[in-house]
């Protein structure tokens, strides 16, 4: 899913990333929507969360994750994420992270929202709150930013 800016307007897609090799793959199918701001989601099985963001005068995609250890058991985060986020080179091991056993590890561009209602805060929050899945996140999200309905239309 995908919402999209041109202007003041929001347009929200389906993009179908079963197909896509890479995140470059992603990202042109990203720029088909339009040509201001796009924000696409990517979730798989309420595992992970990850948000691309591209611009119109920025080539590069912003990225974020909401837990970097599924770059590990996700082909789909592998293959599209793995390239656009710190290396994972000693992810086998937990035991040097400071977090608690089964709090997701965020990385990525944690401020790439903020401009869009979601800042760094908010976005740790919303991913940490207990109960909540990619879904209800991605839906706050795109209220945050003021695509809520336009959102919830397509994704009925």
């Amino acid at each position: 899913m995908a919402i999209a800016r041109e202007g003041t307007q929001w347009a929200a897609q389906e993009i179908d990333i079963t197909e896509m090799e890479d995140l470059d793959s992603l990202v042109d199918a990203m720029r088909d929507l339009g040509a201001g701001t796009v924000v696409a989601f990517v979730e798989e099985d309420d595992e992970y969360l990850a948000i691309i963001r591209m611009e119109p005068d920025d080539p590069d995609p912003k990225v974020f994750l909401s837990d970097r250890r599924v770059l590990l058991t996700s082909d789909l985060a592998e293959r599209l994420l793995a390239d656009a986020l710190p290396s994972m080179i000693g992810m086998g091991d937990d035991s040097d992270d400071d977090s608690p056993v089964g709090q997701a590890l965020p990385v990525g561009d944690l401020d790439l929202l903020a401009d869009l209602g979601t800042p760094t805060d908010v976005l740790l929050e919303l991913i940490a709150e207990e109960g909540m899945l990619p879904a209800d996140v991605i839906s706050a999200i795109c209220e945050r930013a003021g695509a809520g309905e336009i959102f919830d239309e397509v994704r009925g």
